[in-house]
């Protein structure tokens, strides 16, 4: 094993996701790479005429959104990578839905294992929403390293 694919979420909690993953990197003599997904965020930037009594959509949006998202998200990959000394780190951003990139992504970098963070969500939240490592987990054949991040 010989790649490790850290997936982070702006969370704070992510430190732990993240000092865990380079822990399991470093008994593997791994390289890391940290991947970050930004939701589909050009939705933002439609404009509809108010609907259903809602007139969320129908004011001026800057255009220049997305190119923010992804400089914050750049940025915060960067400054991670820097986190862990740099040294056999590479980052990657996506965009989309936050399972599927993940997936995809795992895939065309061959890593041999996925660390990742699991927050604690409630019972009826995972019920009806799922989550990103459940569906991580039923979709995937690479091995997942599973961070509990919750509260105690």
């Amino acid at each position: 094993m010989k790649k490790v694919l850290i997936t982070l979420d702006y969370n704070p909690n992510s430190e732990k996701v993240v000092n865990k993953g380079q822990e399991l990197a470093k008994l593997m003599g791994a390289e890391i790479c940290l991947l970050h997904v930004l939701a589909e965020v050009r939705y933002y930037g439609m404009q509809y005429e108010p609907f259903m009594g809602y007139e969320g959509y129908a004011f001026p949006v800057d255009f220049r959104i997305q190119e923010e998202f992804v400089k914050v998200a750049k940025d915060y990959l960067e400054k991670t990578a820097a986190h862990l000394g740099g040294e056999n780190v590479t980052t990657h951003l996506a965009e989309g839905d936050t399972a599927k990139s993940i997936l995809e992504y795992a895939e065309s970098w061959n890593a041999d294992v996925i660390v990742m963070g699991t927050h604690s969500h409630g019972t009826l939240e995972k019920i009806f929403l799922g989550t990103v490592a459940s569906s991580v987990l039923e979709r995937t054949e690479i091995p997942v390293y599973m961070v509990p991040t919750g509260e105690k």
